[in-house]
Formats: structure tokens, sequence, C-alpha cells
């Protein structure tokens, strides 16, 4: 079943749970979150969620910001040079989205 919600970026590069986190954090990058609400906000069950988590982690993608109380939380890590590039790609294929319904021609013709 096709999700008609799916962001520009997800109908794109596919509904995969990776996908799915990475769409969240950038678009709502203003504030860290807990892996549990990165879970329920991604729609990414949450041992999904863990099994990918690590090579995030690992690899720079996302960083712990803070505590709060057991809570650990986290955000995107911006500093990292391949984010910013992802961040980058990820607007991109929402413009091209955005002016594809505009102009109604196909999405990277």
């Amino acid at each position: 079943m096709k999700d008609t919600n799916a962001t520009a970026f997800l109908k794109v590069m596919g509904n995969t749970p990776i996908n799915k986190v990475l769409d969240f954090l950038v678009v709502y990058d203003q504030f860290d979150y807990s892996i549990t609400d990165i879970a329920k906000n991604s729609k990414v069950g949450y041992a999904t969620l863990m099994r990918i988590w690590n090579s995030l982690e690992k690899n720079g993608i996302v960083l712990m910001s803070r505590v709060v109380g057991r809570a650990k939380m986290y955000k995107l890590n911006k500093a990292n040079l391949a984010v910013q590039h992802f961040i980058k790609m990820y607007w991109e294929i929402t413009n091209k989205a955005t002016e594809r319904l505009e102009d109604k021609v196909p999405l990277f013709a």
C-alpha cells in the first residue's frame, strides 16, 4: 500500500526505516529527541530503529546532545560533512518535487 502522506524525499528515495528516520530528523531539526520519540515520530518500530541506531551513531550521523533524566536526547550531527551534503540533497529533492507540482513536469526529468 502506498503512503500518500510520504514526503517527496521518501517517495523518491524509498520508504525504508533509515530513510524515515533521516526524513524525520531533517524536517524536525530544531529540537533533539529520545530514541523512543524518534521511533514513534518517524513511524519506525523501536526494535528496527535499534538495529540501525549504532551505525548512525558510529558514523557520526546522529549525536547525543544531552541527557534529560534517564533519557538520552539525539539530533543530526550538522558538523558532519556527509550530513551537510545529505541535508542539501534532501531539500533539493523536496524543491524539485514542488517545482514538478507547479509545472506538471516529471521529477528529475
